[in-house]
């Protein structure tokens, strides 16, 4: 099997090359190289260190594959996961401190009544390969829709880790504060709440809660030299978003939304409304947003300080550029010759990106 596996990588970098940094036709900034393949739905990925990346299937299974061979070791000790339609073991990320303390934090559907509800939870890799699993909140997301769970992890450089939970396929929950259906949370590592959160005391919402009105965040991002956190939305037809996430604010779905019902295609909402913030950047057509970093690497100069996000619908990797005040000033769009849902990113200390596709294929973008 691992010799046809490496067969099966070579063959197509030589396959991808040639359309690829190498054409300057194409004028592409980068070389495409496979890192491994006939995976699932990679729903997350993360450096455990220079030579290693820790990943999650949205099936329920959680694996670490060597960058430098393509060998994948499965972890053991993953609990139940509702891995149906949109469900399934999500984001992974390694706690800041991880080389200290070890921790890694996860989001997935846990079942719950015949459905699921997102779930944030933290786990160390013992000597035999198992997590010592640990689930931190359980969230008050309950639907018997099979959406919009969400859910990317974030954290900032004060001690918090924030992660993101979908509306559940009910537009009203993103208004109602007291559930945690369509909103972005924030707690400390240990899952305990801050002090500090937005609605802690309120009688009529969740402490968790740090912003709300929000579809299906499926991009979470916290840029650690401007302070800013970055969430990326699917909207519904049309309306994908890019928002800066700011404290106790609304962001106003499905009150405000520049998408449109899929069926009659007529307007969701208004398109502005005052007290509700306005998306930094808006899709349309969708494109199916999944997965969210804030380039920071020395690989490629040009790119500091873009964002970059999957694409699952019209698959390639987006790029937003962002001048000093935060706002979009260009978009550009790569790897659309692959035809592959983009689901997920991370980059490493060399600042190469690393992207996973629904096809099961781990890839990394190098300069020329």
């Amino acid at each position: 099997m691992n010799i046809i596996r490496c067969v099966f990588l070579v063959l197509l970098t030589v396959i991808l090359l040639p359309v690829n940094a190498n054409d300057k036709k194409n004028d592409k900034p980068y070389v495409i190289q496979p890192v491994t393949e006939g995976l699932g739905i990679v729903w997350g990925m993360d450096f455990l260190d220079d030579n290693h990346l820790v990943f999650t299937q949205r099936s329920g299974q959680a694996g670490v594959i060597n960058i430098h061979t393509g060998l994948v070791t499965w972890l053991q000790g993953l609990p139940e996961v509702y891995d149906e339609r949109q469900g399934g073991l999500l984001d992974v990320k390694l706690a800041p401190d991880y080389a200290q303390s070890g921790w890694i934090y996860f989001t997935y559907s846990k079942p719950s009544n015949g459905s699921a509800v997102t779930t944030l939870a933290r786990a160390k890799i013992l000597e035999n390969k198992r997590l010592d699993w640990q689930d931190l909140l359980i969230t008050h997301s309950e639907s018997f829709e099979d959406i919009h769970f969400g859910s990317r992890i974030a954290f900032d450089d004060q001690g918090h880790v924030f992660f993101s939970v979908g509306d559940r396929g009910n537009r009203a929950n993103a208004q109602n504060l007291k559930n945690h259906a369509g909103t972005i949370i924030r707690l400390n590592m240990d899952g305990s709440v801050p002090n500090d959160n937005p609605f802690v005391g309120k009688a009529d919402a969740l402490d968790e809660i740090w912003s709300y009105g929000h579809r299906n965040p499926q991009g979470l991002v916290f840029d650690r030299e401007t302070k800013r956190l970055w969430e990326i939305e699917h909207g519904p037809r049309g309306g994908d978003e890019i928002n800066l996430i700011e404290k106790g604010q609304n962001y106003g779905w499905p009150i405000v939304s520049q998408g449109k019902e899929y069926f009659s295609g007529s307007p969701v909402g208004e398109t502005h409304k005052e007290g509700m913030i306005e998306p930094v950047k808006v899709y349309i057509p969708s494109i199916a947003p999944s997965g969210l970093i804030v380039y920071q690497g020395k690989e490629f100069v040009n790119w500091q300080g873009s964002l970059f996000s999957g694409a699952l619908v019209l698959r390639h990797l987006n790029q937003i550029e962002l001048d000093n005040d935060g706002k979009a000033v260009s978009e550009q769009r790569y790897l659309q010759e692959l035809d592959q849902r983009v689901r997920s990113l991370t980059q490493d200390k060399q600042g190469r990106i690393y992207v996973a596709t629904d096809n099961g294929v781990v890839y990394r973008l190098s300069a020329q």
